[in-house]
């Protein structure tokens, strides 16, 4: 009852279609911001451990390699046990695996906890979420939808690190995962009472449309799903390159900038709690910059859009390690990069959902976004690696802006051949 009475109190004030959206952005964004966590922990694991960095890299390489591979099989649980139940099991292993986390006093353990089971936990607030989400509840707006929810997403990493290295600070680094697992939990009620499964199960029709459309029976096998998607994509060219510049998307966002920009300032003699801030402010023009993505993916060539994407973000990291690493030229690299964090997440979803249709993309998207999680484990591995063997991350940077320059090129073909291909809606 908890959803139908909350679309009773705000019908003819506002579509439900959008508080699902404002409940699911909340829930995103705390969800991955557990899942980003390790960024302000690796310096003082150290300090407490003796770990490496490498070493500690390897449980976020894990962490972020699983967020990737388990958002295709949950797109696929999605058909199967319903959008709901798929969340709160999400948010049950982020309880477990964050709190848990808080007595790791062996490396194996950090593993298993920040590698496994919030690496497994955080995948469901992929995009293949958000792509459900605007496929199911709404006909106009969709691009802008996917562009707030994927904000979240990418915001979720950046903006709570501030507190968090403060708490750090100022108490010890077992409060971090703590506090992260106490917000997850106190979310469980809202979904609880605010999160419908469609907007057929309260009586309505999507944003957009007058007609109720009832959900297809719940059925198959969700690991089925998720494999029946990835080979009706890996047979198009356009998901490989969907697939390889998005894994350049991972490459040079969550795996090198989240994970090893604080510890890339600190090198510098930037306090950690300074260079968390600087993230933070990252995640703030991420929210404008992905939005506006959303808002601009409705009306323009998506290709287009992805190039300059690519193009701006390789010219930003290729510059970064050249800089002073002053104030001024931080925040413009903040500000200049911030907007275009997941810019690319509005128009790839755009052209997945032109190429396979609506009903296959969430899965299939799934699986692209999979491809950027891969690139993002690389880069948390490889930039811990090459920092621990040559005492500096400017390689892993350099690498990593060159990397989007050729992407920028290769986004341009996607789509090309899309009349060849079977949109099934």
């Amino acid at each position: 009852m908890g959803p139908n009475l909350m679309a009773r109190l705000f019908a003819g004030r506002l579509h439900y279609s959008w508080v699902v959206v404002a409940v699911m952005f909340v829930v995103i964004l705390s969800s991955v911001g557990v899942r980003a966590t390790p960024g302000v922990l690796i310096v003082p694991l150290q300090e407490a451990f003796g770990w490496n960095a490498a070493v500690i890299s390897g449980a976020v390489s894990l962490n972020i390699l699983l967020f990737g591979l388990v958002g295709p099989f949950a797109a696929g649980l999605i058909q199967t046990i319903g959008l709901k139940r798929t969340v709160l099991c999400s948010m049950v292993l982020l309880v477990l695996g964050a709190g848990s986390s808080a007595f790791v006093s062996e490396i194996w353990q950090l593993y298993l906890t920040w590698g496994m089971l919030v690496g497994l936990g955080s995948g469901a607030g992929m995009v293949g979420l958000a792509t459900a989400i605007a496929n199911r509840w709404f006909v106009h707006r969709r691009g802008l939808v996917v562009g707030l929810l994927t904000a979240s997403n990418a915001s979720g990493q950046l903006v709570f690190l501030p507190l968090l290295a403060s708490l750090v600070v100022a108490h010890s680094w077992h409060i971090v995962p703590i506090v992260v697992a106490c917000v997850i939990l106190a979310l469980i009620p809202v979904v609880l009472l605010m999160l419908p499964e469609s907007p057929a199960a309260i009586g309505i029709g999507p944003f957009g449309s007058q007609e109720i459309v009832e959900l297809p029976p719940r059925s198959g096998n969700p690991f089925a799903i998720a494999i029946n998607g990835l080979i009706r994509g890996a047979r198009s060219v356009d998901f490989w390159l969907l697939f390889t510049t998005f894994a350049v998307c991972g490459f040079s966002t969550n795996g090198l900038v989240a994970t090893h920009l604080i510890p890339f300032c600190i090198d510098h003699g930037i306090p950690e709690v300074s260079a968390a801030g600087l993230l933070a402010a990252m995640g703030v023009f991420d929210l404008v910059g992905t939005t506006v993505s959303g808002y601009l993916t409705d009306r323009y060539d998506s290709r287009v859009l992805l190039f300059w994407y690519y193009g701006l973000r390789g010219l930003s990291l290729v510059a970064l390690p050249f800089t002073h690493f002053d104030v001024v030229s931080l925040a413009i690299f903040a500000a200049f990069y911030g907007l275009d964090w997941v810019a690319t997440v509005p128009p790839t979803v755009t052209l997945t959902n032109e190429v396979f249709g609506k009903k296959d993309a969430p899965v299939i998207v799934s699986w692209i976004v999979a491809g950027h999680q891969i690139g993002g484990a690389l880069a948390a591995f490889g930039a811990g690696e090459t920092r621990y063997l040559t005492g500096s991350y400017v390689p892993a940077f350099l690498a990593s802006g060159v990397a989007c320059l050729m992407a920028a090129l290769m986004v341009l073909r996607i789509a090309r051949g899309r009349s060849a291909v079977a949109v099934a809606e």
